[in-house]
């Protein structure tokens, strides 16, 4: 199976650009650095990109939250003009002060903008061993609601309710995408993750869905799982898997769960899709350890910026970065310390510039 197949775009579903671009304009994106090793690993993408003569202009914008009139904190505006105008960027790692009442500015932007699926491809690289051989899944979640709606509240001191909220609109949306992307990309297998004997009624929805979505898509071979058995037949055996389809919180948790398997959130690319625009990003931590000493690992970014170059449909370029990448992880000789090397950021950074060609 092709190494390319890894990152096969999300363009063939859906087109951030209301009108055809050539092939010599410039085509601005929006890049949010993110925090911790956000602006290192950033920084190298931008690089890699230069080498290979992308033709994009980057509007780099901070997306630290700013007080708004209601006193409640928000977005900055211009990261939101920015995004909005241009339809299309590109994410580091975003840090959230855990349990101090602070929304996650992860899930604060995909809810600004719509952005209902996230897509992560997971396949084996080349070179870089791992427990398992020859993984080639992706996940799809719903990325707007479930148990991420924010929506919770103190019945009396000590007890809280927090509500999950599936709709019929969202699931829909989110079970049509995948299979649209399963044909798009060539995948044969869509697999429902779900707890419907549980939640009958709103994973029952969800399920209801995708069973519909199904019985428009003949072509695609649909099976239905439970969160947990699916979690217990992945670690078994992912290749029995193709594409996985299933809402918000089981998704965290299986796409996680599948990056594991390759070898983790370093090398984990990541998009979120939405009705008029994506953002593309890493899904690691900010490891502000590790901050500043050159020491990061580009990867996971540098292929959700492939996954953003291909929804952009700036394929030979995706190809050529793509190519770069894997011959430097399968050469083994420039590698981060994650990747099992010693190497420097800047190191590994610049043998991928030299294998572009």
């Amino acid at each position: 199976m092709a190494a390319s197949r890894m990152l096969r775009a999300v363009a063939p579903y859906l087109k951030p650009f209301s009108r055809n671009f050539s092939s010599a304009e410039i085509r601005t994106v929006t890049l949010i650095p993110g925090d911790g090793i956000g602006p290192e690993i950033s920084a190298s993408v931008q690089q890699i990109f230069k080498a290979a003569n992308v033709p994009i202009a980057w509007d780099v914008v901070d997306v630290t939250p700013v007080k708004g009139p209601d006193s409640r904190l928000h977005i900055p505006q211009k990261a939101i003009d920015s995004v909005n105008k241009h339809g299309v960027g590109l994410k580091g790692p975003l840090m959230t002060p855990i349990g101090k009442g602070h929304q996650s500015l992860n899930l604060a932007l995909r809810k600004e903008f719509h952005l209902y699926a996230n897509v992560r491809p997971c396949k084996s690289l080349e070179g870089y061993r791992t427990l398992y051989n020859n993984v080639d899944l992706v996940t799809i979640r719903e990325n707007t609601e479930g148990e991420y709606s924010g929506i919770e509240h103190e019945i009396v001191s000590g007890v809280v309710q927090s509500i999950k909220l599936i709709t019929e609109r969202a699931s829909r949306r989110v079970a049509e995408f995948a299979f649209k992307y399963a044909k798009d990309n060539n995948r044969h297998r869509v697999t429902a993750v779900h707890k419907a004997n549980i939640m009958r009624m709103s994973d029952g929805l969800f399920l209801k869905c995708c069973r519909e979505a199904a019985e428009q898509n003949p072509e695609i071979t649909f099976d239905e799982m439970y969160l947990d058995t699916t979690c217990l037949k992945v670690v078994e055996d992912p290749n029995r898997f193709d594409v996985l389809v299933m809402p918000n919180l089981y998704g965290d948790i299986m796409s996680d769960l599948c990056a594991g398997l390759i070898g983790g959130l370093g090398v984990t690319p990541s998009g979120n899709i939405g009705e008029n625009g994506a953002i593309f990003e890493s899904v690691h931590g900010t490891a502000p350890d590790i901050a500043g000493h050159d020491k990061a690992n580009p990867t996971a970014l540098l292929l959700s910026g492939v996954m953003m170059l291909r929804y952009m449909n700036l394929n030979s370029h995706a190809d050529m970065i793509e190519k770069a990448t894997f011959a430097t992880i399968k050469e083994g000789k420039a590698l981060t310390g994650d990747l099992g090397g010693t190497a420097k950021c800047s190191e590994y950074t610049n043998e991928i510039c030299s294998k572009i060609s």
